[in-house]
C-alpha cells in the first residue's frame, strides 16, 4: 500500500492531499510547485472536459486540455522532486494558472480561489494518519546486525528506519543523501504536543464554497458533496440531489462488490506465484538432471565412435602393411634378378672383348642361351608393380555426419496426436520443360494434427541416392538446374509437430533430350545488346564482349549453333562454353575459365587460358553458321564451320558446370539456334 500513499511529486506520504479533478492526489505544497501560468486572456481551445467527464467543473472559470495538443500547461523544469517528476518555484498569482496531473498530465485551469478550488481529500489523510502511526508502533532500525535498536529516523526517499549510529554511518546528511528528508518513525498530526486520537482526525468535512457549512448532500450530476447553501441558490439548484449518507452507503457497497472480485484475482494471482516458484525449482532439478543424460547420450556415441574408428585404423594398418609386404617382396626379388642380369651383361661384354675365335665359339653358344633366357625372364608384367599406392578402402562418412547434424530432441507426442499421410501425387500436374521438373502433390490434413510442411526428393538422374531439394509449406515445387536427357525419380513426405509421415509413390520424370535456351541478359556485358526474344546478339563496342547462355551443362553431349547475320571488317568472333564466372570484357578463352574457337575469315583457332592451338584453315562470312558439340562424358568439345568439323579436342579441366558462351564486337551479330541433335556426319577421333 505504500505506493498509494505517497504523492507522485515529492515522493512522500501524503501531507495536506487535495484531489484533482482527474482522481488523482498531490500534497498542497506540491500543488504549489507545479502551478504554470498560461498567456492572459486565452483559453486552451483543444479538449475541453465534456459534461459527461467532468460535470462538476465550472466550465467559465475552468477548462481541462492536453498538453499535447497546445503549448500550455507545459513544464519548464526548474527542480526535481526525488521521484523524478518536474517541480516549479511557487506561483503567487493565480490567476491565467493552470495545474497539470504528474501522473495522467491532463491539465486544468484555476479560478480566482487557487488551489482552495480543490477539496482536501480527508480521508486519505486519515489513512495516511493510521499507516504511520501503525509503522510507529516498536519500529525497530533495519540496519543493525544484531539486537536491533528502536529506530529513531526514517527515510522518506530510501522508505528505510535508521537508529542514530546506523543513520550516521549508512545515510549520512551530504553528498547526494543531503537532499533526502529525515522523519521520525511518527508522523501522525500533533495538537498541543499529543498525538490526535483517530476519531479527531475523521471531523465531517465544510463546503468549499461555504466554509461554516458542513456537507450533507451529494449531487448526482456533478459527482460531489454539496451543503445546503449550495442547494439554495447556487449551481447545484437544478441538479439531482441525494443525501449523503445514502450515497456514502451505496458507494460503499458498489465497492465492497468491487472489491471482492480484485480479492479473487489477487488470491489466484499469489497462487499463481506459488506455482512459478515451485516451478522455478523443478526446472533448475530438471535441468541438471537433463543436461547429465544428455552428456551420457553423447558421452556413448563418441564411445562408439572411438571403437569404431579404433577397428577402422586396425584394417587400414593391415592394408598398409600388406602392400609394403609385397611391394618389399618385389623390391627383393626384382633386386636380386637385376644383379645376376648385369654379371651376365659385364661378363659378356668382356667376353666380346676377346679376339680369339675358337675360344668364342666354344662358349658363344651357351652365353647366347643363357642371355635369351635372361631376356624371357623379364616378362611383361615383371616391370610392373603388384600394388598401387592407393588405398582400396572407402569410408563414406555423409549419412553418419547426416545423421549428426540432424540430431535432436524428439518433442513429447501428444497420445492422439500422428503423423502425417503420405502425400498423393497429381500426375495430372507434374512435368517437365527443359531441364527443369515441376511437381504438385496434395495430402488429407487432419484438424488436429495440421502440416507444417513437406519434404521433396529427387535422385541424381542415373539411379543413385535420393536428395532433398525442397523443404516448405507449398504443394507445387519446381526445380532447375537437372541434367538433359535424364530420367529423375521423385517422391515426397510431409511432417508436422509428431514427426515425419511416409513417402508418397514415386514418379518418375524425363527431361528434354536437347537443350532449349537463349542467351541471358542477367550475365551479359552492359555492352551487349540482345533481340528477337534474346536469341539475337549485337555489341555497342569495339572491343570484344562476352555473353552466356541460359543453359547450364555438367554431363551429357550437347549441340548448338550460331549464325553469324552481320560479319564486317573481318572482326574474331569467339564460339565456345563457359564457365559463370569468365570474364565479360575480353575475347572468350582468354582465361581459364573458358574455351572456345576464334574465327576470321580465312582460319580458325581453338583457345584456353590464352594459348592459342589447333589452328585450321576455313573461316567465317555472313550466312555462315557455326556449330559447338559439347561432350562432357569424354570432356571434348568440337567445332563445326559450315558443316565442316574442326575437333573434337580434349581439353584440360574441363569438368563441371558450364554455358554456352560467345564473344563479339560491334562488327559481328549472330542468331543463336538451339533444340538441335548431333550432326550425323559427326566423326570421333
Amino acid at each position: 500500500m505504500d505506493e498509494e500513499l505517497k504523492c507522485p511529486v515529492c515522493g512522500s506520504l501524503f501531507k495536506d492531499p487535495i484531489l484533482l479533478p482527474c482522481s488523482h492526489n498531490v500534497c498542497l505544497a506540491c500543488a504549489r510547485n507545479i502551478i504554470v501560468q498560461t498567456p492572459e486572456g486565452e483559453t486552451p481551445p483543444h479538449n475541453r472536459a465534456s459534461n459527461s467527464d467532468y460535470d462538476y467543473l465550472d466550465m467559465d472559470k475552468m477548462s481541462m486540455y492536453s498538453e499535447t495538443d497546445s503549448g500550455y500547461g507545459s513544464y519548464t523544469p526548474c527542480l526535481k522532486s526525488p521521484n523524478g517528476v518536474r517541480v516549479f518555484p511557487p506561483t503567487l498569482v493565480h490567476r491565467h494558472c493552470s495545474i497539470t496531473c504528474p501522473l495522467c498530465h491532463r491539465s486544468v485551469s484555476l479560478d480566482e480561489r487557487g488551489l482552495r478550488g480543490f477539496p482536501r481529500n480527508r480521508l486519505l489523510e486519515a489513512i495516511v494518519s493510521r499507516y504511520q502511526q501503525s509503522r510507529s508502533a516498536n519500529v525497530k532500525c533495519q540496519l543493525c546486525d544484531r539486537n536491533p535498536v528502536d529506530a529513531t529516523v526514517m527515510c522518506e526517499q530510501c522508505d528505510v528506519f535508521y537508529c542514530t549510529p546506523c543513520q550516521q554511518r549508512c545515510h549520512p546528511s551530504r553528498g547526494p543523501l543531503a537532499k533526502h528528508r529525515l522523519v521520525p518513525p511518527t508522523q501522525s498530526p500533533v495538537a498541543g504536543g499529543q498525538q490526535m486520537p483517530t476519531a479527531t482526525l475523521r471531523k465531517q468535512g465544510t463546503c468549499a464554497d461555504h466554509d461554516t457549512v458542513n456537507f450533507s448532500m451529494y449531487c448526482i450530476n456533478c459527482k460531489t458533496p454539496v451543503c445546503m447553501k449550495c442547494l439554495e441558490g447556487g449551481k447545484h439548484g437544478s441538479h439531482d440531489v441525494k443525501p449523503l449518507a445514502a450515497m456514502w452507503k451505496q458507494h460503499k457497497c458498489q465497492l465492497s462488490q468491487a472489491l471482492n472480485g480484485v480479492s479473487d484475482k489477487a488470491k489466484d494471482a499469489k497462487e499463481f506465484l506459488v506455482q512459478l516458484k515451485n516451478m522455478l525449482q523443478q526446472i533448475q532439478e530438471n535441468g541438471v538432471e537433463f543436461e547429465a543424460c544428455l552428456v551420457a547420450q553423447c558421452d556413448a556415441l563418441i564411445e562408439a565412435l572411438t571403437r569404431q574408428k579404433a577397428k577402422l585404423l586396425t584394417k587400414v594398418t593391415k592394408e598398409r602393411e600388406y602392400k609394403l609386404k609385397v611391394v618389399r617382396d618385389q623390391i627383393t626379388h626384382c633386386t636380386m634378378k637385376l644383379r645376376q642380369t648385369t654379371g651376365m651383361m659385364e661378363y659378356c661384354l668382356e667376353v666380346i672383348k676377346e679376339n680369339d675365335p675358337s675360344g668364342f665359339l666354344q662358349i658363344s653358344d651357351a652365353l647366347i642361351k643363357r642371355v635369351t633366357s635372361s631376356q624371357d625372364q623379364w616378362v611383361k608384367g615383371a616391370l610392373e608393380p603388384k600394388v598401387g599406392p592407393e588405398f582400396d578402402l572407402t569410408l563414406n562418412t555423409d549419412p553418419l555426419l547426416q545423421t549428426i547434424i540432424q540430431l535432436d530432441f524428439v518433442q513429447s507426442k501428444v497420445e492422439s496426436a500422428t503423423v502425417p499421410s503420405a502425400p498423393l501425387l497429381q500426375l495430372e500436374k507434374c512435368c517437365t520443360r527443359n531441364n527443369s521438373a515441376t511437381l504438385a502433390w496434395r495430402v488429407s490434413v487432419s484438424p488436429s494434427n495440421p502440416i507444417e510442411g513437406y519434404v521433396l526428393e529427387l535422385d541424381d538422374g542415373n539411379g543413385g541416392q535420393y536428395r532433398e531439394v525442397y523443404v516448405g509449406k507449398e504443394t507445387v515445387c519446381t526445380v532447375d538446374g537437372l541434367h538433359f536427357n535424364s530420367s529423375y525419380n521423385a517422391r515426397v513426405k510431409a511432417y508436422n509437430s509428431t514427426g515425419v509421415g511416409p513417402y508418397s509413390k514415386n514418379v518418375v520424370l524425363k527431361t528434354s533430350d536437347v537443350a532449349w535456351f537463349t542467351f541471358d541478359p542477367a550475365s551479359a556485358h552492359r555492352d551487349i545488346v540482345l533481340t528477337n526474344e534474346n536469341q539475337t546478339v549485337s555489341c555497342n563496342s569495339y572491343d570484344d564482349r562476352v555473353v552466356l547462355g541460359t543453359a547450364a551443362f555438367s554431363k551429357g553431349v550437347h549441340y548448338w549453333e550460331l549464325m553469324v547475320d552481320r560479319y564486317d571488317n573481318h572482326p574474331d568472333p569467339a564460339f565456345g562454353v563457359a564457365r559463370i564466372n569468365t570474364m565479360k570484357d575480353m575475347m572468350l578463352g582468354k582465361d581459364d575459365k573458358a574455351w572456345a574457337m576464334y574465327v576470321d575469315n580465312n582460319r580458325s583457332w581453338f583457345m584456353h587460358n590464352n594459348s592459342h592451338t589447333n589452328r585450321a584453315e576455313g573461316g567465317i562470312s555472313k550466312g555462315a553458321t557455326v556449330g559447338i558439340l559439347l561432350d562432357l562424358n569424354k570432356h571434348t568439345i568440337t567445332f563445326f564451320i559450315n558443316k565442316q568439323q574442326h575437333g573434337p579436342v580434349a581439353f584440360e579441366n574441363l569438368e563441371g558446370v558450364f554455358m554456352p558462351a560467345i564473344s563479339i564486337n560491334r562488327n559481328v551479330q549472330v542468331t543463336l539456334l538451339t533444340g538441335m541433335e548431333v550432326p550425323k556426319n559427326f566423326k570421333q577421333q
